[in-house]
């Protein structure tokens, strides 16, 4: 499951041609901590990915469907 969150997220943002450094400004997250959420040893709070879900246009419900979809 962590490796599937990282996977969706990379997606989505490869999706809106973002780097790491443009969702980090869009979503006071971390570009560090993004890295590590995209490799898969972390994982998001629901704060971070509601976050990180806005700053990418795509409602938090999608992203956790995403990942359950990934992860099966």
């Amino acid at each position: 499951m962590q490796r599937a969150f990282g996977l969706v997220l990379r997606r989505l943002r490869d999706e809106r041609g973002l780097s790491q450094e443009d969702l980090a400004a869009a979503s006071g997250v971390g570009r560090s901590f993004i890295a590590k959420l995209e490799l898969g040893p972390n994982q998001p709070s629901l704060t971070t990915l509601f976050r990180l879900a806005g700053a990418l246009g795509v409602p938090p419900e999608d992203v956790v469907s995403r990942v359950g979809q990934e992860a099966s």
